[in-house]
């Protein structure tokens, strides 16, 4: 599997394009038809024990969810990203310059220039968050 910094910056673009915009496909078109997103919200929004969505159908009716349901603690503020071309993460921190958002680590396993495995960490103030809904 080759390295591909490029490929991490562009899903790494296009992936926060697609959540501020709500484009569901945009979203989807960055991810391989066997994908799988891990997240708390999982849980929450599929109403399911496992946290985890597995391939293209389930991934849509997911990311269609989050869509619709995104509070307005759920901000995009970071700052830049880190990958080695195989694995992309950031941080959305609690504080942003225009008060608390949700704090939450996204890490993404990138092969083929698709995204393979995403992983979504929330923090404290996410999950009170999370909790309260």
């Amino acid at each position: 599997m080759k390295e591909n910094h490029h490929d991490s910056e562009r899903i790494h673009r296009l992936w926060d394009e697609a959540l501020g915009n709500k484009d569901l496909e945009a979203a989807l078109a960055l991810y391989a038809p066997d994908a799988s997103i891990e997240s708390p919200l999982v849980q929450h929004l599929m109403q399911t024990n496992e946290g985890i969505v597995r391939g293209t159908e389930a991934l849509r009716v997911f990311i269609t969810r989050v869509f619709q349901t995104n509070p307005p603690q759920r901000r995009r503020f970071k700052q830049g990203f880190f990958s080695d071309g195989r694995i992309l993460t950031w941080e959305y921190p609690r504080q942003a310059p225009d008060g608390d958002q949700m704090d939450l680590v996204e890490v993404m396993e990138i092969a083929d220039g698709l995204i393979q495995r995403h992983r979504v960490y929330w923090g404290w103030y996410a999950l009170n968050i999370l909790r309260q809904s």
